[in-house]
């Protein structure tokens, strides 16, 4: 009884100062005499360092902490309900998980499974009271969360997407004018495909029928009426800019050595249009004004040259690896970050030693609507020379967005970890 006092006098001390903010529940360590709290800074919680703010470097004033451990099922992209609470996709483990945070403080609460038994679940989106779930070769939906929490049973919307050979992952998003948009990657790393729907982004209404207004909306092959833009080998995400523009990244090809093709992080998508693969690739590295030049492996089809492909506007090194990205957010970063562009880099696993590219998050900065520039946000999972794939590397971010007070949130699908990332001042 004297211990719960002392508790009490020092909470309602704390809250007196203004360094917390409850009701939270305490973190309990390895005794019960001693009851670590989070502090809270400008409204938001940031709990006791871990294992991740040890090694984990961001510029001053952001403080990283793991939200989520122990994910089993490779954590890859995520999503914020209309509840407010943070979804994941876990792709080898067939399932979607909720990690509330009912408390406030920073840590999530459970591991609530919402769906099961999918095959390699990968994005995810909320739309019109719908969960929507891209996989392997279907999109499905989930009525919810109602106001108890729950979701009605799955129910199938298109399985018009191309089996998940060699690139496997899908990802949802809904453009501004309603539609539901796909992306699927190439069944090969340079090839001339015979279905249609791999490396491309496809566009659906949200029942899964084929808009009118699509490229190929009446043409025989029914697997082509999805297809909205093509020649896009990876596109693992995408987005709408600041100006409303269709923007995604691309993972070039490998077996052009540790340099080339560079991997294009902002390509300004444009509906029945070729964005280059499997003949061209945007070359340099950066902010890119040019057009696409040739990948000499295979020759162009008749009538086509690299002109007539879109190309990117921004690239990075290859073997980057580019997949969740996101635009910051207001409310808890300072004004300079936000409405920048952060892409979770997976980093590589087959350059040479003296060109590891690192697993870590990168804020390419926007000005006027458009890339002007990057830089390394945050970085510390890669061990010191040895590639992002090795069994030594702490993680590998997969996915990056943002909570509804303005937190980061980073998906690992290497240390199946979720991270939160806060800003609390200089």
């Amino acid at each position: 009884m004297r211990n719960r006092i002392l508790n009490l006098i020092f909470t309602l001390f704390l809250l007196s100062i203004g360094i917390a903010n409850f009701p939270v529940q305490a973190q309990q360590p390895q005794t019960d005499s001693i009851i670590y709290l989070p502090l809270i800074y400008n409204g938001i919680a940031l709990p006791p360092p871990d294992a991740a703010s040890q090694r984990i470097t961001l510029p001053d004033g952001f403080r990283i902490r793991i939200f989520a451990n122990n994910l089993t099922g490779r954590p890859r992209f995520m999503a914020i309900g209309p509840d407010g609470h943070l979804y994941v996709s876990l792709m080898s483990g067939g399932q979607v998980v909720r990690l509330p945070d009912h408390n406030q403080d920073g840590l999530a609460d459970a591991v609530e499974i919402i769906a099961s038994g999918i095959s390699s679940p990968h994005g995810l989106e909320f739309y019109n009271g719908y969960l929507y779930i891209a996989s392997g070769d279907r999109v499905q939906r989930m009525q919810g969360p109602n106001p108890s929490g729950n979701f009605a049973s799955l129910q199938l919307v298109t399985d018009n997407i191309p089996p998940p050979t060699g690139h496997s992952s899908r990802t949802i998003h809904f453009g501004p004018d309603g539609k539901m948009y796909i992306s699927a990657g190439s069944t090969c790393n340079i090839c001339v495909e015979t279905d249609p729907r791999p490396a491309t982004i496809m566009r659906f209404n949200p029942d899964g029928s084929i808009p009118a207004d699509n490229p190929f909306a009446t043409d025989s092959d029914v697997r082509k009426r999805p297809v909205y833009a093509w020649g896009l080998r990876n596109s693992v995400d995408f987005l709408w800019s600041p100006n409303g523009n269709l923007w995604a990244n691309h993972n070039g090809s490998d077996g052009l050595g540790d340099d080339l093709p560079s991997e294009e992080i902002v390509i300004p998508v444009q509906g029945n249009r070729s964005h280059g693969w499997p003949y061209c690739y945007t070359p340099g590295v950066g902010v890119v004004s040019a057009n696409e030049v040739r990948d000499t492996r295979l020759a162009l089809p008749s009538g086509f040259t690299c002109d007539d492909a879109v190309a990117a506007i921004f690239t990075a090194p290859a073997h980057s690896a580019p997949l969740g990205m996101e635009i910051a957010k207001p409310g808890n970063f300072p004004a300079e970050y936000n409405n920048d562009l952060y892409v979770a880099y997976h980093g590589s696993w087959n350059t040479t030693e003296t060109n590891i590219r690192d697993c870590k998050v990168e804020r390419v900065k926007l000005e006027n609507g458009l890339p002007i520039g990057s830089e390394t946000f945050a970085t510390g999972w890669l061990e010191q020379d040895k590639s992002c794939s090795s069994p030594s590397t702490y993680g590998r971010p997969a996915d990056v967005i943002f909570g509804v007070n303005g937190e980061m949130f980073i998906s690992d699908d290497k240390g199946m970890r979720v991270y939160r990332v806060v800003y609390i001042g200089q």
